[in-house]
């Protein structure tokens, strides 16, 4: 059989048909520099882009789409934030859950001398500390940095109640929505978010290398980098408007005209529909794992709010090895390890050895979860 795949927390696949025949078509008719020239192919790449800012700001409610800045993905547009805000002498106060995209670009920051850091324990289902929260706080804290759903747990933060502490401290909030964009509801007006770091290639169903930053009004960012715009070009330095003041260089317009049909896709089948396809998976695959003897799940119980992951370990056994099995003897594709989370799984109790992490996503069946669960089932009494 073909492949199954449940490693959607990394990248997601199969893609839409209409996001592979976008970008080939990008290459092919709108294969113009945006904003470099004035022939038509150009224009044509503009417009594209122009699309497919508007396309964003709609999905997560964003007033004004200049304040997006496309890119390469989540990790980029997360350092773009980090490093253009913070000065020396700022706190940051972060979670134990974040991705390794946060930990160290402040980790670098921290051993530099610059900055300083506070970490909010969680619990060993993955939620945030609250009450150690609102305690964190001090004079020179500018920014909390909220890992919106953990790539490990699938553990979806409390933003609001977050945003709102943070706010009454007076410090700004960058949220990391890697594993939430586009499977789940963001509304940057309602819960009043400063920035916004998401990736294209995950829950956006778009290419690799395509992504973006969404920067509130009145928060200036250093760039990470500088160079070409194609606007101001007498200028020795770099444009002070946003995008372009966080986009130098030749963006990835083949990669952003299928992450736009991704949006479209979306929005087409309705968040609500998505969000309810997965809840219903991620539920199922946790009840059905649940039954079998020697496993070990690991984040919110089925039923409770989470992103569509599940996490696991089998007694006295490598989580490499069974991910290895699952592939070479039942054609089942997911990852092992520590994902890029050291923290969470200090939290989870699963360091230094990790999980086997099941992502379903929006294609795939209850069939598949079935026959995921099966092949689990013979694993379990091959090895133990």
């Amino acid at each position: 059989m073909n492949n199954l795949y449940f490693d959607n927390a990394a990248t997601s696949w199969p893609k839409p048909e209409s996001v592979y025949s976008s970008a080939e078509n990008q290459m092919r008719n709108a294969f113009g520099n945006p904003g470099r020239s004035g022939h038509t192919r150009t224009l044509e790449a503009d417009r594209l882009l122009y699309k497919t800012r508007e396309a964003v700001a709609g999905l997560f409610n964003i007033n004004d789409p200049a304040r997006i800045a496309f890119s390469l993905n989540a990790t980029d547009a997360l350092n773009t934030a980090l490093k253009g805000y913070l000065e020396e002498g700022y706190h940051v106060i972060h979670t134990a859950m974040d991705h390794n995209s946060v930990l160290r670009p402040l980790g670098r920051l921290c051993k530099e001398g610059k900055i300083t850091t506070t970490t909010i324990p969680c619990s060993t289902k993955g939620y945030p500390d609250l009450d150690f929260l609102d305690n964190a706080f001090k004079p020179e804290t500018r920014l909390l940095v909220i890992n919106h759903a953990s790539n490990v747990t699938g553990t979806l933060a409390p933003l609001k109640d977050m945003i709102i502490t943070a706010h009454k401290h007076n410090a700004f909030v960058l949220i990391d929505a890697a594993q939430t964009a586009g499977s789940m509801a963001i509304d940057v007006e309602d819960f009043d978010i400063d920035m916004l770091a998401f990736t294209g290639h995950k829950g956006l169903l778009g290419p690799t290398g395509t992504g973006g930053l969404y920067v509130k009004p009145g928060i200036n960012l250093k760039p990470l980098r500088e160079g070409g715009t194609g606007s101001q070009s007498e200028l020795d330095s770099h444009p002070e408007s946003m995008p372009e003041r966080l986009e130098a260089g030749t963006l990835n317009s083949t990669g952003l005209a299928g992450m736009l049909k991704g949006i479209e896709y979306i929005l087409d089948r309705g968040l609500g529909n998505i969000k309810e396809h997965e809840s219903n998976l991620r539920k199922y695959l946790y009840n059905s794992l649940a039954e079998l003897p020697g496993i070990n799940l690991y984040g919110p119980a089925a039923g409770d709010e989470s992103s569509c992951i599940v996490s696991a370990t089998i007694s006295n056994t490598d989580s490499g090895e069974i991910g290895y099995i699952l592939e070479s003897s039942y054609n089942v594709l997911c990852r092992t390890g520590l994902h890029c989370a050291p923290l969470a799984h200090k939290a989870l109790g699963t360091f230094p050895e990790g999980t086997i992490r099941f992502s379903p996503g929006i294609f795939t069946s209850k069939e598949d979860v079935d026959y995921l669960v099966k092949s689990m089932k013979e694993i379990l009494k091959l090895v133990q």
